[in-house]
């Protein structure tokens, strides 16, 4: 509340409204704070890393899970970046991915498993490829709505 002093103009006013405006720790829009250069360098490596288990899990399958307690447990840290993007894409990746290849595993009995564990393989490498050529350029995977 701003108590306005006689001896105050309307100019003087504003600057103690603007004084009093909250701070950016108070978060009221729940917008995330700036990240600096440095910070969005070390995201930046770290999304680079997620690429690379997620592309390591068609060898050694522990890799993506690893790759996608990553992706949850830095989520929050990319929020509000162009990064926030990739991680969407790699968690969405790693869900659908899963849900086919267990589609594709009950399936396998009949050839029409074969067919879907094959279109999801070629579909996990489309995306890690996509989303790693994205990154390398710096743009999100999502086009600004």
């Amino acid at each position: 509340m701003v108590v306005k002093n006689r001896l105050e103009s309307p100019k003087s006013e504003a600057i103690h409204r603007v004084s009093e405006a909250p701070s950016a720790s108070s978060n009221e829009d729940n917008m995330p704070a700036p990240v600096s250069d440095e910070k969005m360098q070390s995201l930046k490596t770290l999304t680079t890393v997620v690429y690379a288990l997620y592309a390591a899990a068609f060898f050694s399958g522990i890799t993506c899970i690893v790759a996608i307690i990553i992706n949850y447990v830095k989520k929050d840290d990319v929020a509000g970046t162009w990064l926030e993007s990739h991680f969407r894409w790699q968690i969405r990746t790693f869900w659908f991915g899963l849900l086919w290849g267990f589609l594709g595993a009950i399936t396998w009995i009949i050839v029409i498993g074969w067919v879907i564990l094959a279109a999801n393989g070629v579909w996990l490498i489309y995306r890690i490829v996509k989303g790693w050529l994205n990154l390398n350029d710096n743009k999100p995977m999502y086009a600004a709505a």
